[in-house]
């Protein structure tokens, strides 16, 4: 999955970018999950200026961007989660 988001990358920046691509496109949102066992609604993914791939979170008004790799995936996870499992791998 790495080498299908990547597969025309020429650095680590546009790799970053091909995978928060995927992620995007196929990561089925909103869901729901807890952080520090607070309910939260992932709406949306982002890249940070730093290449870092962002769920934005919300709750009651509030919203707080986390990075991806950070947040809990709820049990059954969304369609796509596999795309986040690919980011992780690239990332170690």
């Amino acid at each position: 999955m790495v080498d299908e988001a990547t597969v025309d990358c020429n650095n680590e920046s546009e790799q970053a970018t091909g995978l928060f691509t995927m992620i995007e496109e196929h990561l089925a949102l909103p869901f729901e999950t807890l952080i520090l066992g607070v309910p939260v609604t992932v709406t949306k993914v982002d890249i940070s200026d730093r290449d870092e791939i962002i769920a934005i979170c919300k709750r009651a008004g509030v919203t707080q961007r986390i990075a991806i790799l950070d947040i809990p995936l709820p049990s059954p996870a969304p369609a796509g989660v596999e795309w986040i499992a690919a980011y992780r791998h690239w990332r170690l």
